[in-house]
């Protein structure tokens, strides 16, 4: 009887993005301040990893040793800093215009493969990035109107994704390197550094307003961020990132804006407009042209650490 095959790589980061596509609608309907949302993240995102190592019998690698902790406080400090500022640019401006200013993250991680990996970008590549960028330009839905002059902070809200996306770049590609810590390590330690590092605000802020209904909505937006879009969708997206090179996880990673805009659409009612519309097509054509030409491609050994096959079996079984 033949074995069900394992997920590919490619489809790993395809079902993470997916999945962190849903991340605005739970942020929306918690209604809650970014630093409240990004602490309970983190809180209920180690629960889930603990649980569920716990369940498969993969409790041993959630024991790091000195080098995987200090990995995952590097990490674990940019993750909290990446979620806090996309958290207050959803806020600040809309969920399509946050998540498509906050994936320029491929350009700094297409940018530092070549720089720091020596990773070859080759001219497709660069063409299918410089594509789905411009749809993403598009689909903001600034052009032709420009910055909305109602509203001030709107500005500041590009700032903070533009801010976070570099530090979604950094922690991609520290991940992408790093055999400290299995894909499931790494997720739950960066979840319990981010609890460390927010652990004074509910004393500071409180906890949400309807903290003694429990069951309620708002814990069960809040329990969703953590366990779906930290346990489940990190977990995946680590996974499927140590089999594949930097230049193919940027133009994957388009996954995610791509399913957070249709969702707005189809959840709130934000029809795109005609330049918006145009933009998904860029994107959705670029990710198709890239993984045509980069599907046979296997994933090799560059400077400073190795990134094929060798080890990764163990972390994504059961993921």
């Amino acid at each position: 009887m033949n074995s069900i095959p394992r997920p590919s790589g490619a489809a790993l980061v395809v079902m993470g993005g997916l999945l962190l596509g849903t991340l605005g609608l739970f942020l929306e309907e918690a209604g809650q301040h970014p630093l409240t949302a990004v602490f309970f993240r983190c809180v209920f995102g180690a629960a889930a990893l603990a649980a569920y190592a716990l369940a498969v019998g993969r409790l041993h690698e959630l024991r790091p040793t000195p080098r995987g902790l200090a990995i995952a406080a590097l990490t674990g400090t940019l993750m909290t800093a990446m979620w806090a500022t996309f958290f207050a640019a959803i806020q600040w401006t809309s969920i399509a215009v946050a998540t498509v200013a906050f994936h320029l993250q491929p350009v700094w991680l297409l940018l530092a493969g070549a720089w720091w990996l020596g990773e070859r970008l080759g001219p497709g590549r660069v063409v299918a990035v410089a594509v789905a960028l411009l749809g993403l330009a598009l689909a903001t839905g600034l052009w032709p109107v420009g910055l909305p002059p109602d509203r001030p902070m709107f500005a500041w809200g590009l700032a903070m994704a533009v801010f976070g996306s570099i530090c979604y770049a950094a922690v991609s590609l520290l991940a992408k390197q790093q055999r400290a810590l299995s894909p499931l390590g790494l997720s739950f330690w960066q979840c319990v550094m981010g609890t460390l590092l927010l652990a004074w605000w509910p004393v500071h802020h409180g906890l949400p307003g309807q903290w003694a209904e429990w069951p309620s909505a708002t814990w069960g937006w809040l329990v969703g961020l953590g366990a779906l879009h930290t346990g489940v969708a990190y977990a995946l997206m680590y996974a499927g990132m140590q089999r594949l090179d930097a230049g193919r996880i940027a133009v994957l990673q388009f996954v995610y804006p791509i399913t957070a805009i249709v969702l707005d659409v189809l959840v709130y009612g934000r029809a795109l407009s005609g330049p918006q519309a145009i933009g998904v097509v860029l994107m959705g054509a670029a990710l198709w042209w890239a993984g045509r030409r980069s599907s046979a491609a296997p994933a090799k050994p560059v400077a400073g650490g190795s990134v094929g096959r060798v080890g990764l079996e163990p972390t994504t079984k059961g993921l």
